[in-house]
């Protein structure tokens, strides 16, 4: 576990409330569209796609609010079907999580939730997922980074 600060950056987002079992067909539907709106649109991709969790629950029936988030420069006018913001810095315990979606939750979640617990610091109720190497959902070579904001 590593204990970090992220940086502000400007993004393109849009915000759903959805159950954690649908966030992988609406990101798959979602993330293309924005991808071809920012390139339509003259935007320069500026990292990896983080997806921001608000209150992530601990079962699949409980609908949560998730912001599907593309790093952009800033300084460009944006009129598309999304919005430009800031996602503001947090402090967060962090840890690289490397495998399919699969095992996200197990082998990710699970013992990077533990070390917070065990370290005796406090959730803040925002958590992120930066994807820094997206193969597919059953590929091994994933590389996610699991951020938990701290209070």
């Amino acid at each position: 576990m590593e204990i970090k600060t992220t940086d502000l950056m400007m993004v393109l987002s849009p915000e759903r409330m959805i159950k954690i079992p649908e966030v992988a067909a609406v990101s798959a539907e979602l993330c293309p569209a924005m991808m071809q709106d920012a390139e339509r649109q003259g935007l320069v991709i500026n990292g990896p796609w983080i997806f921001v969790s608000h209150s992530l629950p601990k079962d699949g029936q409980t609908a949560f609010r998730i912001e599907f988030c593309l790093p952009v420069s800033d300084g460009i006018t944006y009129r598309g079907d999304y919005v430009i913001k800031s996602l503001k810095p947090i402090v967060c315990a962090a840890k690289q999580y490397r495998g399919p979606l699969q095992t996200l939750f197990s082998d990710g979640y699970g013992p990077l939730l533990q070390a917070i617990d065990t370290a005796g610091h406090a959730l803040s109720g925002e958590s992120r997922e930066v994807y820094h190497q997206w193969e597919g959902p059953g590929a091994t070579d994933n590389q996610i980074e699991i951020q938990f904001g701290l209070r």
